[in-house]
């Protein structure tokens, strides 16, 4: 029960949010910079894109494609403004860091579609190689270069200088590395600049220009059309080889995998964990990354039934809080039951057995196809068993029939069975009577370590 709106105010459009979230990030000067940088790559896009089409380059073409990108990366330094003044919510508990690993991760796919499109493109013009005019090629090359570098190194974005260190090395970085060690014996001072490994958004950027200047140079001399396909494959096999490793990693974040470099850590301190006084097990931990340099996890600890609950949450929480930054522990106490031995309910008089307590057996019924001896099927096969064996239980003696009529073997008497009425009337068809002893049988479901022997002392 609540208030009654009448005049409730209808929900906003999906275009109508994001405008509300652009004004909120807008009202942040550190955005204005950003804003005014992705309008000059607007513009610079779209001369770039003309000289492509005037040109008839397709190298140039992919060397713009790095500029795409480079807009790319200013809309995700937005989001990631963005992340920092949201708060969590309901819907979004462990906050919103998540976007900007998605940001990234949609950055470096488009990266590379539009590497495999340029490939595709080459590959036609091999087959037909157009004619090339190299006269704003030169001309768009520097412009690409000098918005590219400017922007990545007047902008501090922080999801992508996290990626470019925590993703492995591409093969462009590799060659470079190697390139670098042997430039730097020579000239120690440079090892600050191309050591350990340079900025692969730097660094393809250049190695885009080198190619596009050597393609102009060669269709300048020898009007060789075909360098400027080789160049295109060149940059967007670049392109490649930069952007995939980076979508690796943030694709794993994204399936909040643990990271690798972290897990030694981590069985250390649970190992410390399980040590704590008063724990007696940590199980069902899970560590996944949440954002860039952010790590959550989940664990459940049992204790002892004694021990102090906000204790042990307390310390468990300051051992894995050094590395762990959102954290859930989960404790409860050690609750075990004896298990039982028996699934029904015993009576007492059964438990207590005393040496003449008869158990009367139902009454014999007899059968056609039943022997008279052990009231088992009798094969017309085979000959009637001489034997019949009966295991009554544990310190009770057998049943014994007895028979008028003996077997012996080989001394010429009469032998056979006596018949069930002959038993009947010597009194052994009813417990307590007879010539020599009543029936009695043991009990298989009654576990024997509760019950008692004919003396009144507990079984083993």
């Amino acid at each position: 029960k609540g208030t009654i709106h009448l005049f409730r105010k209808s929900q906003r459009s999906l275009v109508g949010k994001l405008t509300h979230e652009f004004r909120l990030v807008a009202a942040d000067r550190r955005s204005w910079k950003i804003l005014l940088f992705g309008a000059i790559h607007l513009i610079c896009i779209g001369l770039l894109l003309m000289w492509c089409s005037s040109t008839n380059s397709i190298a140039l073409t992919a060397y713009t494609y790095l500029t795409i990108f480079d807009l790319f990366s200013l809309v995700t330094c937005l989001i990631s403004y963005w992340v920092m003044m949201k708060k969590p919510s309901p819907v979004y508990s462990f906050g919103f860091e998540r976007f900007e690993v998605l940001a990234v991760f949609a950055s470096t796919v488009l990266a590379q579609l539009g590497a495999l499109f340029i490939l595709k493109e080459s590959a036609e013009r091999f087959l037909e190689q157009p004619e090339i005019h190299t006269g704003r090629l030169l001309v768009g090359t520097f412009v690409a270069l000098f918005f590219n570098l400017f922007t990545m190194l007047s902008i501090k974005n922080k999801p992508f200088a996290y990626v470019s260190e925590a993703a492995s090395t591409s093969w462009l970085q590799e060659h470079v590395a190697d390139l670098s060690r042997s430039i730097c014996g020579i000239i120690p001072g440079l090892s600050s600049i191309f050591l350990p490994r340079m900025n692969p958004f730097v660094l393809i950027d250049i190695a885009g220009a080198l190619a596009l200047c050597i393609t102009y140079m060669l269709i300048e001399i020898n009007n060789y059309f075909a360098v400027d396909t080789a160049s295109a494959i060149a940059i967007a096999l670049m392109t490649f080889g930069t952007m995939y490793p980076m979508s690796v990693y943030s694709g794993k974040v994204l399936l909040q995998t643990t990271p690798p470099h972290v897990i030694g850590q981590l069985d250390k301190l649970l190992r410390e964990v399980s040590t704590l006084d008063g724990v007696l097990e940590v199980r069902n931990e899970h560590f996944w990354t949440l954002g860039f340099g952010t790590l959550a996890g989940s664990v459940h600890v049992r204790i002892r039934r004694d021990a102090n609950e906000q204790m042990v949450l307390a310390h468990v929480t300051n051992r894995l809080y050094t590395l762990v930054s959102t954290l859930t522990v989960q404790i409860f106490k050690d609750d075990w039951i004896r298990p039982t031995l028996s699934s029904v309910p015993i009576a007492n008089n059964i438990l207590n057995l005393s040496d003449h307590h008869i158990i009367p057996m139902p009454s014999l019924k007899a059968a056609d196809n039943l022997n008279p001896v052990t009231s088992t099927p009798a094969k017309p096969s085979s000959p009637p068993p001489e034997f019949s064996f009966n295991t009554p239980g544990k310190n009770v003696s057998p049943v014994i029939l007895l028979n008028t009529q003996t077997k012996p073997c080989g001394l010429g008497f009469n032998h056979g069975s006596a018949p069930y009425s002959t038993v009947l009337n010597q009194g052994l068809g009813i417990p307590g009577m007879g010539a020599a002893q009543g029936f009695r049988t043991g009990f298989a479901n009654v576990p024997s370590r509760y019950g008692t022997n004919a003396r009144g002392q507990p079984r083993p």
